[in-house]
């Protein structure tokens, strides 16, 4: 089960946001986590700002960095389970810096926690590569729902 929420505590702006086509992008999700040979457990997304995610930063990793995305892994054997909050503010920021509409970011970071999940690390160079092109594959997937 995929689950959808945005924090109480973000920015106004922030806690506006709405996930729409909730139902399609689940199945995204579950196709993607399909595809790579693990079956879907507990999911959930937590739509903040960045002072929300900062703190999680700080409090859990001892990263006092911005980022996009946190995740937090739960799963159990080949069962993808696990919490994924991503600040709104950075994926703006993000689609503005690298050219892309604010949906085709939001997704990449979205597949981004779930590619962690399956295995997939981006902390070397070649692992950054092999990281972009599992999103771009499972991007590829989103556009045909």
């Amino acid at each position: 089960m995929i689950n959808f929420f945005t924090t109480e505590d973000s920015k106004e702006s922030d806690r506006d946001f709405t996930l729409f086509n909730k139902k399609d992008v689940s199945a995204w999700i579950s196709e993607v986590i399909s595809s790579e040979g693990f079956e879907e457990g507990e999911i959930t997304y937590v739509f903040c700002d960045d002072a929300y995610l900062h703190s999680l930063n700080v409090k859990f990793l001892e990263h006092d960095t911005l980022t996009d995305i946190i995740s937090f892994d739960y799963s159990l054997g080949n069962q993808i389970n696990g919490e994924i909050y991503i600040s709104i503010e950075r994926v703006k920021e993000n689609a503005e810096e690298f050219n892309a509409s604010f949906t085709e970011e939001l997704h990449r970071v979205i597949i981004h926690g779930i590619l962690h999940y399956c295995g997939y690390k981006d902390k070397s160079e070649t692992e950054v590569k092999e990281m972009r092109k599992r999103e771009d594959k499972a991007l590829s997937l989103v556009k045909l729902i």
